[in-house]
This record gives C-alpha cells, sequence and structure tokens, in this order.
C-alpha cells in the first residue's frame, strides 16, 4: 500500500520543486535544449522520443527516491499509461488519418476542398469555420485529440502549411473542451465533487461564452501574426469574425442554462457552422485573402491570378463529403450513453492493473478524511467497440466501400502511409502520457497543486491555474477534474469561497492548457505533417508558438473567476 505524501522532504516548497522536475525536464530537452542540426542549424529542443524517453527516466527516479513510491507501482503506472496512450488516444488519432488519407488517395478531399473554397475562399474565414466551428462539433462528440486531429488534417489540405495549422487547431480546441465528448469533462466533475452536472454546466456557461467571442478573434489575429500579415487584415474580417463567436457563444449560454450538459458543443458547433455559412453568402470581405497569396507574398513571388473554384454537381459533392459526414455521425453515436453501455455489453473486457489498482491512497487536504477510504482505481477496459477511433474508423470502411468504391490497391496504401506517418509520433504519445500516470498516481501533481492553494484571498485566480495545470500535466480536462476536482472543494470550503465556483474554475481554467499538453500538440503534429519525422521535430517548436497564448489565456480566465468571487458574486447559480 502507498500512502500519497505531499511534503515527502519536509520543506514543503523544495518538495514542490523537486515534483516538478519531471515536467521541468520534459519542457526542457522538448523545447529549450540546444542542440545543432545535422545540416549545422542551431535548434531548440531535441527529437520528442529521446525528450519524452530522457523525461520518463527523470521521473521513475523522483516517483521512488523522492515520493517514495515502491518501484513496481512505479513502473505498473508507467506501463498502465503506455497502454491508455495508445487506446484509445492513439486509436482515434490513428482513425482520423486513416479516413483523411482515404479521401486524398481517391482524390476527394480535392472537391471537398473546392466546396469549402465555395463557401468562402479567405484563409481566415475557412481557418474559423474549420478549426473552431467544426472543431467544436468533432470536441462535443468526441473529444480526447479528435478535434485537432480531423480539422488539422483538413487545413493542410486546404493549403494551409503544418505548422500554422497545427497551432491554430491547438488555439481553438479551448472554449469547447469542459463539455468535450458528450460532456465527460462535467460529469466526471460532478461524480467527484458531489455538485451536480447541470448546476456546474450553467457555472461554466457564465464563463466560457465570454471566450468563445474571443476566440475567433485571437485565432484571425494569430494566423496574420505568425505569416506576417497587417493587422488591417483583422479588421477586414471582423463582422465574420464576431458572427462566428456569437453564434457560438448564445448557443453555449442558453444550452448550458438549460442543464443540456451532454449537447452544449454539439448544439453549439453546428449553430456556429449554419449561422456563420449563412452569413458568408450575403456578406464578403473587402478583400479576399486566399492560401496561394499570402505564401506567395511571404516568398517574395507573384501568386499569379486566382485560380477559378470547380463547381461540382450536387451527387458528386456528397459523395465526397461523405466520409465526414459519417465521421461526424458515428462520433456522435460513439458518445451515446445507451449505444455505448449497449456496445460495451458485448465487447468490454478489463483487468486490474498489478501492483497500483487499489494499492494507491490519497491523503488530506486533498480528501476529507486523513486518507482516503478506498485506493486509487488502475483498471483498463479494452472497449474497443466503443473508442471514437473505432467508429471513425467504420465510418471510413462504410463510405470507402458504398460511396468511394476504394479498390484493394488503395485500401494497401491507405493503411501503410497511415501507419508509416504515425509510428513515430504514438511512441512519443504512449511515453508522454506513461509519465504522466507515473505523477498523477506518485501524487507529484498534487503537491504542484496544492502551492497553488496557499494564496489566501487570491485562490479564486489559482484556481484556475490548478485547472491548467491539470491539463497542461494529464492532457485531458476529464483527467484533470478527477484528479483535482475534489482538492477544489475541500480548499473553497477552507477559505469560505462558493464550491461551485471553484470547482467548476478546475474544468474552464483547464480548458486553457489543453493547447500545450504533450499529448495534443503530438497529435496535431502527426495530423498536419504528411512526413512523420518533420513532424516530430517540430514539437517543441509548436509548444514554444502556443505557450504564451495558453498561460494569457488561463490568467484571463483566472481574472474573470476572481472577479465573480469577490466583485460579481450574482453571476453564480445558488446551489440548493
Amino acid at each position: 500500500m502507498y500512502l500519497q505524501n505531499y511534503n515527502p522532504t519536509g520543506s514543503f516548497w523544495f518538495s514542490v520543486f523537486l515534483a516538478s522536475v519531471p515536467i521541468l525536464t520534459l519542457l526542457y530537452f522538448l523545447a529549450l535544449h540546444p542542440h545543432k542540426a545535422k545540416n549545422g542549424e542551431k535548434l531548440l529542443g531535441i527529437y520528442a522520443p529521446y525528450a519524452a524517453a530522457i523525461a520518463v527516466g527523470v521521473t521513475f527516479l523522483i516517483c521512488i527516491f523522492v515520493m517514495k513510491m515502491p518501484a513496481t507501482y512505479a513502473a505498473a503506472a508507467f506501463g498502465y499509461g503506455v497502454i491508455s496512450g495508445l487506446f484509445p488516444i492513439g486509436w482515434i488519432v490513428f482513425g482520423a488519418i486513416f479516413l483523411y488519407t482515404m479521401t486524398v488517395v481517391t482524390g476527394k478531399f480535392e472537391i471537398v476542398k473546392d466546396s469549402i473554397a465555395g463557401i468562402t475562399a479567405d484563409r481566415r474565414l475557412q481557418a474559423l469555420l474549420v478549426s473552431f466551428s467544426f472543431g467544436a462539433f468533432i470536441e462535443g462528440a468526441s473529444g480526447f485529440g479528435t478535434p485537432v486531429a480531423v480539422a488539422g488534417a483538413i487545413m493542410v489540405g486546404l493549403g494551409f502549411r503544418p505548422l500554422t495549422a497545427a497551432v491554430i487547431c491547438l488555439i481553438a480546441n479551448t472554449a469547447p473542451v469542459a463539455w468535450g465528448a458528450i460532456g465527460t469533462p462535467v460529469l466526471t466533475l460532478a461524480k467527484v465533487t458531489g455538485i451536480s452536472d447541470g448546476l456546474i454546466t450553467q457555472m461554466a456557461g457564465r464563463q466560457l461564452p465570454f471566450f468563445s467571442i474571443l476566440i475567433p478573434f485571437w485565432l484571425v489575429a494569430t494566423l496574420t501574426v505568425m505569416e506576417k500579415g497587417k493587422l488591417k487584415e483583422i479588421f477586414e474580417v471582423w463582422p465574420a469574425i464576431f458572427v462566428t463567436g456569437a453564434s457560438f457563444a448564445v448557443t453555449q449560454f442558453l444550452m448550458a442554462e438549460a442543464h443540456m450538459t451532454m449537447l452544449v458543443d454539439i448544439g453549439a458547433g453546428i449553430m456556429s457552422i449554419v449561422v456563420t455559412s449563412i452569413f458568408l453568402k450575403i456578406w464578403k470581405p473587402k478583400n479576399i485573402i486566399t492560401n496561394e497569396m499570402a505564401y506567395a507574398k511571404l516568398e517574395g513571388r507573384d501568386p499569379g491570378k486566382p485560380k477559378a473554384i470547380p463547381k461540382h454537381p450536387l451527387p458528386i459533392l456528397l459523395q465526397a463529403w461523405m466520409p465526414w459526414v459519417f465521421l461526424a455521425i458515428f462520433v456522435a453515436m460513439w458518445g451515446v450513453p445507451s449505444i455505448k453501455a449497449y456496445l460495451n455489453s458485448l465487447f468490454n473486457p478489463s483487468f486490474q492493473v498489478p501492483f497500483l489498482h487499489g494499492l494507491v491512497f490519497k491523503t488530506a487536504p486533498v480528501t476529507a478524511t486523513a486518507v482516503a477510504k478506498t485506493g486509487e482505481a488502475a483498471v483498463f477496459s479494452f472497449n474497443l467497440i466503443t473508442m471514437a477511433g473505432t467508429g471513425i474508423l467504420i465510418a471510413a470502411f462504410i463510405t470507402g466501400v458504398l460511396f468511394l468504391k476504394v479498390t484493394a490497391a488503395q485500401w494497401k496504401e491507405i493503411l501503410v502511409t497511415t501507419i508509416v506517418r504515425l509510428k513515430i509520433p504514438l511512441s512519443v504519445i504512449s511515453l508522454v502520457i506513461g509519465l504522466s500516470y507515473m505523477t498523477k498516481y506518485a501524487g507529484t501533481d498534487v503537491v504542484m497543486a496544492l502551492a497553488f492553494a496557499k494564496t489566501g484571498t487570491f485562490y479564486p485566480f489559482f484556481a484556475v491555474m490548478i485547472g491548467w495545470l491539470g491539463v497542461f500535466l494529464t492532457g485531458s480536462d476529464t483527467a484533470s477534474n478527477s484528479l483535482f476536482g475534489n482538492l477544489q472543494l475541500v480548499t473553497a470550503q477552507q477559505l469560505h469561497l462558493d464550491p461551485l465556483l471553484m470547482v467548476t474554475a478546475n474544468s474552464t481554467g483547464g480548458v486553457m492548457g489543453k493547447m500545450i499538453d504533450a499529448q495534443s500538440i503530438t497529435v496535431a503534429t502527426a495530423a498536419c505533417y504528411a512526413d512523420a519525422d518533420e513532424g516530430v521535430r517540430n514539437i517543441g517548436v509548436i509548444f514554444r508558438k502556443v505557450f504564451w497564448h495558453s498561460v494569457v489565456l488561463a490568467m484571463l480566465m483566472g481574472i474573470l473567476v476572481w472577479l465573480q468571487a469577490y466583485v460579481f458574486p450574482w453571476m453564480v447559480p445558488t446551489m440548493k
């Protein structure tokens, strides 16, 4: 039996420092360690698999020698994380890239590109529709990296550079995350804290809509600045940006007020797509900027005359869009609890992880008692049928056979291309998730969170940062809520703060950390870079690009929560 000790050295702040060493190691080697490339170019950050492997080794030593966790427990936690990294997370990425590759190999993606360009040829608005509106819908239906993988692949297909597509999709995948995968993060938080999911949803609905309006402007500004555009390029399209964000935010708020936890993102994403598409039929920006025009300007060449967008007959358009339509249908179906329960009854083998399940116990102040009554669960369920990746693959096979008429040779090409593209990214995902499971079961995550909890009247601000830290470390708002939800509840009660506000802040703050967790960044590179080695080499680059976006947005959320705690308490629903 292992009791988590949140001050293993006897000096709290020294314990906090040592607990942070695994994460600092990963970040340093991933994004900051200087080295020379083969061509002599000086770069920051080493090869991602090596960085992850070094960090895993350091984490293992910290768990054993600082946290006093038995080596067998630490090894078991790492193995549990590796398996969880492959299933379901890696499986989702595999399914998304498989489907995307199928549309490319069969030539149907060109038709999809033409149809999106038919709505708007402007790259700023294409980025909004794909990464924000469509990405939010996919997040609501599936979550766990699916929106970044799907939207990233589509954006690259539309002509965006891989680095640009990855950064934009990561930033876009923030405001919807609290209700991802049919509301799983909120439902988990409710289960952990005993506060109803309806109230948590209502509270989140009084925070995140502000950011749902802000993020679209933020995305276009980031796109413009990254590729050396002019500020006027942002203001040229402000009406469409506002329509995109406002239609999403209003729907998000209304559905949250109605306690519709499982449908918030799906409804808001669909509304944003529909309203924005209609708006773009009646309003056009003064200057259309295509990807070809933007990159020609960057490279100092003549873009030539704008290419005419081909018009395709309706049956051809429907055929090309069928894989994506079926993807949306199946990931939505796979998230419905009754369907998931039925399919799991058919096939859901599970096993308790040896040397880990029920053997790790949380202690005060994370728990209401000195020691938790039950040990932490460590059960791996191989629910392959209900994994979102399986739903995506089924969508691919159905549409490939019935609509795209994929040949045997093409199926082989699709499979081989997908495997070659993902073998390195999946290894990084597995290592990083293995690391996060070690820190979770050892308790180093809680040690760092407790440092934030010692901030007194500033705690509402830092409650957000705890959630941000949790998602950054675990790669999941659901996991962060499970890890820190009760800590937020206990701390709120000790400081006489509103428990609903503090508990919800964990989830709404956590969404801002989603863009910088190594899992999401690796998923983005796997989706956006056809060359796997190039993608892995750019993990550190992408992290440096998105890090300050994440920090600033988390701080803005922290300020909002602090204001709701002390200045605008009427914004907090009354707990009955």
